[in-house]
């Protein structure tokens, strides 16, 4: 399929952690129409099996192409540690873009030689991040904390409760008493929390995550296929394949306004 650069961006992750990333592409490319699939349905991906979440992958990424998406945004660091070199090798000329947890620039940006990794399990246990940890992180010592249940508490809307402050906090304290100047957001969904986690932490401590980054890589991959939107775009589409009404409810939280939300099926 031959595509044009009026066509839109696909963009998916587990849950509603992705319009974090999903932000910043709007930002920094106001032109382009975006498309959003929210697999809530089978949430959280971090507990799932690699071939499992290659199989989801795999549904999405057929159902963005079916949509005629000149780009791919895996906006998910457990999705793209399973399903992105599979990905691209089913769809080799179409412009795809990965996460990792940002790894190098929070090794570049440490004084204190020790930085902090908020992350699921999945993507902690994965051999794409001890391989990020071998390449970049030679020479400073990093902190993994593993965040059951920060996801599914997010995916309700709740970046305020007591419950959400005293599990984070959990997480947070052994970073700083490991004396972490730098930390990682390993979860698209984690973005969201930095409010609540400036409260937590000093104002010396950077917090690094890769949207910035996706969103620049996109647009890399975007002029060097010609394929830029001059614009104006088109109003964003979702779908979930969880409940539409939930996914309905938050985006003018996450997301800022209201959206067109259907239900994805496959």
């Amino acid at each position: 399929m031959t595509k044009t650069s009026e066509a839109p961006i696909g963009v998916f992750d587990s849950g509603v952690g992705g319009l974090s990333v999903l932000g910043e592409i709007h930002r920094l490319l106001p032109n382009e129409s975006l498309l959003y699939v929210a697999d809530c349905g089978h949430i959280p991906y971090g507990e799932k099996t690699p071939e499992f979440i290659r199989q989801r992958c795999a549904v999405i990424a057929e159902f963005f192409h079916a949509q005629g998406a000149k780009a791919l945004v895996l906006a998910c660091n457990t999705a793209t540690v399973a399903g992105v070199a599979d990905l691209r090798e089913r769809y080799p000329n179409w412009p795809i873009v990965g996460m990792e947890p940002a790894v190098k620039p929070a090794a570049a940006a440490t004084r204190s030689g020790v930085v902090g990794v908020l992350a699921t399990t999945g993507t902690l246990q994965s051999a794409k991040f001890a391989a990020l940890l071998d390449r970049f992180a030679i020479d400073v010592q990093v902190i993994t904390q593993p965040c059951p249940g920060l996801v599914e508490l997010i995916e309700t809307g709740d970046l305020v409760s007591p419950a959400i402050r005293n599990l984070l906090r959990g997480y947070v304290e052994p970073l700083l008493v490991a004396g972490c100047d730098t930390i990682i957001l390993g979860c698209t969904h984690y973005p969201f929390l930095k409010p609540l986690l400036r409260e937590m932490i000093p104002d010396s401590i950077s917090l690094i995550d890769t949207g910035g980054a996706v969103a620049r890589q996109l647009q890399r991959l975007l002029s060097q296929h010609q394929l830029l939107a001059r614009g104006p775009a088109l109003e964003s589409q979702f779908w979930t394949s969880g409940p539409p009404e939930l996914f309905r409810n938050i985006l003018p939280l996450l997301w800022n306004k209201t959206g067109n939300v259907r239900f994805f099926t496959v």
